[in-house]
């Protein structure tokens, strides 16, 4: 027994145009998942690059942070030096100890980052960048935030204020890109070795 099933003129069956709008639904589906799930794997991508930048600046500051016992010593330099570096990487704190700016520059001549001026060595900035875990990238990116940092500190007779006042910006300039490090990790092993 064969049914008779009625069709419209140009539709070749009676299921051809829901084939069709279904067809069209399918691919349309297949569209926005590939899109959605490439803009997840953009997002995670800049996630992680989130959580790798701070993971690196944790361990620059690590690395940066070593020689505060001598230059504590040599500078004879107050404890509260100490609590300037503990409050370091938090948002809100405001370096304000001039001391701080004189152990700043201490460390930063300890690790031969600075040129015969006084000013961030970029290639030696870049450098240090690179072996602590910084790619290319971020390394450049360091360093030119800082130089921007330089740029704009008011002129200031008192090197260890204008340092204060470059450390600030920087500290800035890092938060607005989320890559501050957690300090309870970095001020517990900075401590450790002081």
């Amino acid at each position: 027994m064969q049914s008779v099933i009625k069709t419209r003129p140009g539709i070749k069956g009676p299921d051809d145009f829901s084939l069709r709008k279904n067809k069209g639904l399918v691919l349309m589906v297949k569209m926005i998942t590939k899109k959605l799930a490439c803009l997840m794997m953009v997002l995670m991508c800049a996630l992680k690059k989130v959580e790798s930048s701070a993971d690196v600046m944790k361990g620059l500051s690590e690395n940066f942070g070593k020689a505060l016992g001598d230059c504590k010593k040599e500078l004879d330099l107050p404890d509260s030096i100490m609590t300037e570096f503990y409050n370091f990487w938090k948002d809100d704190y405001v370096l304000s100890d001039r001391s701080t700016g004189c152990a700043i520059i201490c460390l930063s001549s300890k690790l031969d980052l600075l040129d015969p001026d006084g000013n961030l060595h970029h290639g030696n900035a870049k450098d240090f960048a690179l072996k602590h875990g910084a790619d290319e990238g971020m390394a450049g990116q360091l360093v030119g935030m800082i130089h921007e940092c330089e740029k704009a500190a008011p002129d200031n007779p008192d090197a260890c204020l204008k340092v204060l006042e470059i450390a600030n910006c920087f500290k800035k300039k890092i938060h607005e890109l989320k890559w501050a490090p957690s300090m309870d990790v970095v001020v517990a092993e900075v401590l450790a070795d002081v």
